[in-house]
């Protein structure tokens, strides 16, 4: 599993908005405008409510017990390499130290007892521990590509956390606990510390809203905006758990902000849509859906599974036609390449196939897809003819 930042939907709806000019929208009531202080300082969900106090969560804080582990294993005065190697080994390695994957997200300390955790427990444990050894640790975030439904009637969104060390030798080494799934031509950037902690308030915001933790959910989506106000996940779980307490100007509010500081936030639209709808505002919904449909049409992993569920068909032609239009949009997914190549050997294509199956290798990472490619090549060429 990728997904470390957790988004809740309340419409059900897929995809993206696009860039077409923004949709302004009057209040749902007359009122004055709802500001983001409003939002955070004067929320009616709230009021009369003491929030907790979360102020002194520590993620990157280590124990003793965590310290007495890594002067066991590494050796602090040794080359940047080394230490890195080392201590890789000695939670990936020698197998004494087992990490299990559950969606819970921990701080490092709570994962290095429990053993357990998401993508980000894991990362904030090794970033933790490598700051600990001088190393120059920092969080990367991770674009995974949206997931639709079959029918195309809701999405999956991932956005998946690990780190990245620059070694003093001059490069830098991308450290990945789910490398199973990883792939090199994920879109990632590297982020602050603050941004991290929004990530992680989030998440924890998240768990606490399942469980009907309203106080503790506002307060860790306030805690998460309040590191990072451009980090929309959390305005819109902020505006999500307004509207389910029945605040519906509050929530189109957070909905909003979170579009002012990401205009393409794919939750944030589908919910705007769903609340003007519940509230027979229909025009208004229209709009925002259209634009989320046109993104839709215009993201490459949409067409590509447009192009999986055509190939499955036995449209080949359909196919084709979708897979080309992906690969123009993203042509560093070889599993692009690699349908492409089925589609026209099952169009009976034989030579165009082996075209895009040596262009689906070419462009694979290293490791054992590549040498399924070569497999599938190899095929291809026997079936021809070739030698």
């Amino acid at each position: 599993m990728h997904a470390t930042t957790r988004i809740l939907m309340t419409a059900v709806l897929a995809a993206m908005c696009g860039c077409a000019a923004p949709i302004v929208a009057p209040p749902l009531v007359d009122s004055r405008p709802i500001t983001t202080e409003d939002i955070l300082e004067a929320n009616p969900l709230v009021a009369g409510v003491e929030l907790p106090d979360i102020s002194s969560v520590d993620v990157l804080k280590l124990s003793p017990q965590m310290i007495k582990f890594l002067d066991r294993w590494v050796e602090k005065g040794g080359r940047d390499y080394f230490k890195l190697r080392s201590l890789l080994y000695a939670i990936m390695g020698d197998g004494s130290f087992v990490l299990v994957y559950d969606d819970r997200t921990r701080t490092a300390e709570q994962t290095f007892i429990d053993r357990r955790g998401n993508c980000l427990s894991f990362t904030n444990m090794f970033i933790a521990m490598a700051r600990y050894l001088g190393l120059k640790a920092r969080y990367q975030e991770v674009d995974i590509p949206p997931d639709w439904s079959t029918k195309g009637e809701t999405f999956i969104l991932s956005q998946h956390i690990n780190a990245e060390v620059k070694i003093a030798s001059g490069y830098d080494q991308m450290v990945d606990f789910n490398m199973y799934d990883f792939r090199t031509s994920y879109d990632r950037r590297v982020i602050s510390d603050e941004r991290a902690l929004a990530h992680y308030f989030n998440n924890i915001g998240v768990e606490h809203m399942l469980k009907g933790e309203i106080p503790l959910a506002f307060a860790n989506f306030r805690a998460s905006i309040l590191q990072d106000k451009t980090f929309s996940p959390a305005w819109v779980n902020l505006g999500t758990l307004d509207n389910h307490g029945g605040f519906k100007n509050f929530a189109e509010a957070a909905y909003q902000q979170a579009l002012n500081v990401d205009s393409e936030s794919m939750v944030a639209m589908s919910n705007l849509a769903g609340l003007y709808e519940g509230e027979g505002r229909f025009e208004l919904a229209a709009q925002y859906r259209e634009r989320v449909k046109r993104h839709r049409q215009q993201n490459p992993y949409y067409r590509y599974q447009l192009a999986r569920e055509a190939f499955d068909a036995g449209d080949y032609e359909t196919a084709i036609h979708e897979l080309k239009y992906a690969i123009s949009k993203n042509r560093n997914e070889d599993t692009f390449y690699f349908l492409l190549s089925l589609s026209y050997l099952n169009s009976g294509d034989k030579d165009t196939a082996q075209q895009w199956m040596k262009k689906a290798e070419e462009v694979a990472s290293m490791g054992p897809d590549k040498q399924r490619y070569r497999s599938k090549l190899d095929l291809l060429m026997r079936a021809d003819g070739s030698e």
